[in-house]
């Protein structure tokens, strides 16, 4: 398809209007654990017997309504309001831009403000409609330390962190572009549907290595599960992992979400080429930490992606080792066709062998989709994401074909 074609069929919104932190340096809401929004309130003056419904009701207009304006806490007194407005902030990011593809697939490019001595950061955040569920793919690091050599987001220097506040903007900035929280009218205590939500699935598979971050990734998904606020299952977020094993243990017993692992080879000296921190953490190490995952069950069963590169790890010899390193996993296996991008040696495997791959492993008693293109149109698959200081040029962009990971998690 020609890029003028493909122009045709993006959506693109540079700089919508968004709510900006006024000052950077207030310290913001979004992010705390409980206890931790106790300690903030109580170092501003806040009665000791009036924490807990304070903290109640911060969290339920955070985290059930989504608001961004202190001033929306109607049942908040206005002494109250005035002191929070002065002291702390629940600003969302800017959004840069926002595309949405032909497909539905949208796109947000978000920037955060300046940290400290740093620079303003921008990441890209992504959402993947499917029949059913919707899934928002979420970033956890600016840019990457893994140089993974298959991975467009990869040739981009990890710039640092982003906090628990900045994971869990993200969903929140996504709920409220798409409508996601019930009216501000709607009475407190009244019973918010469950069902119907247009973001029923999160996965870490944005920019970054999660399990590098862990302690933010931590907060922010133990604040995303709670059933008092946004209230996502743990078996609808999924941590997708290249394979950091002291802290895959820590996962399963400290957040308890579903797991996935970007595999894509199936010997050492192959994966240490193609995700470098199989040097530090071979295969044999992450199979006894992924046996070993609290919880794991057929009922709970962890993801491998496998990226299909042409004449690299897409024989029927390679999906017969695949069945002999999965032995005892109770596993899904996602085969995904590979997304070119400038500069890159890598070819997507041909359609016809990615689908011997599969039907080998099927037969093997492993459930192995093959990823559906999506978001074709604004580059927003796995592996694509980009800042906007490092991203392609327009047509250079859309000239490429993308496809994003979904369907994890429980539907």
């Amino acid at each position: 398809m020609a890029a003028t074609e493909i122009l045709n069929r993006v959506d693109t919104v540079r700089a919508p209007q968004a709510r900006i932190a006024p000052q950077a340096e207030k310290p913001s809401l979004i992010g705390l654990l409980r206890e931790d929004m106790a300690k903030a309130l109580v170092e501003k003056g806040v009665p000791e017997r009036q924490v807990k419904m304070r903290v109640s009701q911060l969290w339920h207009w955070l985290y059930v309504r989504g608001v961004s304006d202190f001033d929306e806490m109607l049942n908040v007194s206005k002494d109250m309001r005035e002191m929070l407005k002065q002291h702390f902030t629940i600003a969302r990011p800017e959004i840069v831009e926002e595309q949405t593809s032909g497909d539905g697939t949208r796109k947000w490019l978000l920037r955060f403000p300046a940290r400290g001595a740093g620079r303003p950061v921008e990441i890209e955040t992504v959402y993947i409609p499917e029949e059913g569920r919707g899934t928002l793919c979420i970033s956890s690091q600016v840019g990457c330390t893994l140089t993974c050599s298959f991975c467009h987001t990869g040739t981009q220097k990890l710039v640092r962190n982003l906090t628990a506040e900045e994971i869990l903007a993200q969903l929140l900035l996504a709920r409220d572009r798409l409508g996601d929280f019930p009216e501000r009218d709607t009475p407190q205590g009244a019973i918010v549907p469950a069902e119907g939500r247009k973001i029923t699935n999160i996965v870490m598979m944005g920019m970054g290595e999660p399990l590098y971050n862990f302690e933010e990734v931590k907060t922010a998904l133990l604040i995303a599960s709670d059933g008092e606020g946004l209230s996502l299952s743990k078996r609808r977020i999924t941590l997708s992992t290249s394979g950091i094993v002291p802290e895959i243990l820590r996962t399963g017993e400290e957040i308890g979400v579903m797991l996935a692992i970007s595999l894509h080879a199936v010997r050492d000296d192959l994966r240490d080429m193609l995700v470098p921190i199989n040097k530090k953490y071979p295969l044999k190490e992450l199979m006894d930490a992924c046996r070993a995952y609290p919880g794991l069950s057929n009922a709970r069963r962890i993801t491998f992606e496998y990226v299909m590169l042409k004449d690299v790890n897409d024989s029927l010899e390679d999906a017969k080792e695949l069945i002999k390193l999965l032995k005892g996993v109770p596993a899904k296996i996602n085969l995904i066709p590979f997304n070119p991008w400038p500069g890159t040696n890598y070819q997507c495997s041909e359609w016809e062998q990615i689908e011997k791959f599969a039907d080998f492993i099927n037969q093997a008693g492993y459930a192995s989709p093959i990823r559906t293109p999506r978001g074709r149109d604004i580059l927003a698959a796995c592996g694509q994401l980009k800042s906007e200081s490092e991203r392609m040029r327009k047509v250079d962009r859309l000239a490429f074909e993308a496809m994003m990971i979904a369907n994890h998690g429980e539907d």
